[in-house]
């Protein structure tokens, strides 16, 4: 199987239909990196306030510092440009896949709470590790979804450059060649170790101990529903708009049924949501 994924030839109607087609979570981590990156580079904000620190969040209350790491790719340049390429890329591989079904079915649930769980396990590492990793978590957060997109689908075949790989052998890869262009390595392998984590979590810890770790909080799955996440739509779309009145709107998610039977794992675990289970 080739590891293809949308581009300009794509396209079809231009870049805003493109952008439009990038599923849910892609989509705003992908523009998100784009506003604050151009926003940075353009003088509208300083990049320094972009720069995560826990002073500033602790004493001035600075609470964007815990998203701005997240979505600052950095100064202009052709490695910043292939950051951006590889944020939408492997996010975009990862979340049409069926990611990891910790309690949403295999859906954009359950990939938004990988993303929580790296965004956590990031922020807490931080401090042990700053003389090692750069204060901006891009890097790191794209290797982490490549990690579990490449333990997620192993037998994909991918490539660099026009080089086949497979895709299990992906993020070694990609390590390999940053350390012989010399770059730094540190936010690299920071990714992978979290994406390690959350794998060994998911997937062997309930294989070889029987033990469910990692659980969708419940309010994530009332929001995106089980399965892919689907927008809610007016249900008389189809009809001619008679006033903006007595519209009515059908649920979001749940539209496209999970690859796995159980849909919602029987955890048991209440993540808010009103006093409802998992299971």
């Amino acid at each position: 199987m080739a590891d293809n994924v949308g581009g300009i030839d794509d396209m079809g109607g231009g870049p805003q239909e493109w952008f439009q087609s990038l599923p849910l979570i892609t989509r705003f981590w992908f523009g998100g990196t784009c506003l604050c990156t151009c926003a940075a580079n353009f003088g509208i904000v300083s990049p320094v306030q972009l720069v995560f620190a826990w002073e500033p969040v602790k004493d001035n209350f600075e609470i964007w510092r815990l998203v701005g790491p997240f979505c600052y790719a950095g100064k202009f340049s052709l490695p910043t440009l292939f950051l951006l390429y590889m944020v939408v890329h492997f996010s975009q591989r990862y979340e049409t896949s069926t990611p990891y079904n910790t309690g949403g079915g295999g859906g954009t649930a359950d990939y938004a709470f990988a993303l929580l769980f790296c965004w956590a396990c990031t922020l807490l590492s931080y401090p042990f590790l700053m003389s090692y990793i750069m204060p901006l978590f891009v890097v790191n957060t794209v290797y982490f979804v490549m990690y579990i997109w490449s333990k997620r689908n192993p037998n994909v075949q991918s490539n660099i450059w026009g080089i086949p790989v497979k895709t299990v052998y992906l993020p070694f890869a990609y390590l390999a060649l940053n350390v012989l262009m010399g770059n730094p390595t540190g936010s690299i392998l920071h990714g992978i170790a979290i994406g390690h984590a959350y794998y060994f979590l998911v997937e062997v810890v309930p294989a070889v101990y029987g033990k469910e770790v990692l659980n969708t909080p419940t309010f994530l799955i009332d929001y995106f529903g089980i399965g892919e996440y689907v927008p809610p739509v007016p249900a008389n779309a189809a009809q001619p708009m008679r006033g903006m009145g007595n519209n009515t709107w059908a649920a979001p998610g749940r539209v496209q049924p999970p690859n796995d039977p159980a849909q919602r794992r029987n955890t048991g675990h209440n993540w808010g949501g009103g006093g409802r289970t998992l299971g």
